[in-house]
């Protein structure tokens, strides 16, 4: 069965294991649980039968008027379950006070997030690879 908490309470680094698939420099688990504890808002799965964390997505807000979603992740062998579908349900209703909400995808997953009523739009960022572990090389 799966658990949908809002909350990291009970929640370590140790049940934190196997996410940032296919990422050259990942983060480990211990920078996972900062992240986490870092975000405005975050909704993780846990596998009931196993006390893991199977999934997870974070927003990262202002609280008044707009907010961000940077991470929506369900570890390779949970996918397909509709996890991910619950995950953004729930931040989205976390976020329903909220008047924008954005998020960066790649251009495979847009039909993914219209079905949530998500619309699509031109963005721009930046990617500091070197710092894509969490950790600074310096």
């Amino acid at each position: 069965m799966m658990i949908y908490k809002n909350s990291l309470d009970g929640i370590s680094s140790d049940m934190l294991k196997g996410f940032f698939v296919d990422w050259p420099n990942s983060p480990n688990p211990q920078t996972h649980l900062k992240l986490l504890q870092n975000s405005s808002k975050v909704v993780i799965a846990l596998d009931d039968h196993t006390n893991q964390v199977v999934g997870f997505i974070t927003a990262i807000s202002d609280g008044i008027l707009s907010a961000y979603i940077p991470f929506l992740e369900v570890l390779p062998e949970y996918k397909n379950k509709g996890i991910g579908k619950e995950l953004v349900k729930q931040m989205l209703n976390e976020l329903n006070d909220i008047y924008m909400v954005d998020l960066c995808c790649d251009g495979d997953l847009v039909p993914y997030y219209e079905k949530f009523g998500m619309i699509k739009s031109n963005g721009m960022l930046v990617r500091n690879y070197r710092m894509q572990s969490g950790i600074s090389n310096e």
